[in-house]
């Protein structure tokens, strides 16, 4: 099954800022997910220079901190990745259910785009296969470029 936004060429890739926000915990697979998403915006010709990265704790702080640099307006689009895998209590649900809504109120509410880039799998060898086989992370910035043509096609800068 392919994901919901591929690779693609994106026109004007080049000329956007991007903000990549990296969940610590369960960093084997989010900092894949990372690598994986700083190779997807260099290889559609992002300049290195217009990308950074930032490091919080949990995706639980996912959405707090894209809200608070879409709000700079330095940013093209902000990316969040994290992993939240389930367990024998009901954190999963609660953090799954808060990061999904707070990433997603971040982009509604500044009108930068905010992508969702958090696994939530059943076991941690499905998050592994999300990772490093599906590279979730190089999809998730896959649409965050998309999106950020979208708004600048749309006249927004």
């Amino acid at each position: 099954m392919q994901g919901a936004c591929e690779p693609r060429t994106v026109p004007g890739a080049e000329k956007q800022r991007h903000a990549v926000v990296v969940a610590r915990f369960n960093s084997d697979i989010t900092h894949a997910m990372r690598d994986g998403a700083l190779a997807e915006l260099r290889r559609a010709g992002v300049p290195e220079s217009s990308v950074e990265v930032f490091e919080v704790p949990g995706a639980f702080e996912l959405g707090f901190t894209a809200r608070v640099l879409a709000l700079t307006g330095k940013y093209s689009a902000v990316t969040c990745l994290g992993c939240v895998i389930r367990g024998d209590t009901d954190h999963y649900d609660f953090v799954a259910g808060q990061a999904a809504e707070l990433i997603g109120r971040a982009g509604f509410e500044t009108g930068i785009p905010v992508i969702f880039g958090v696994l939530t799998t059943h076991t941690h060898k499905q998050a592994e296969e999300r990772a490093f086989r599906d590279n979730k992370g190089g999809e998730a910035a896959s649409c965050a470029m998309e999106m950020a043509a979208i708004v600048e096609r749309a006249g927004r800068k």
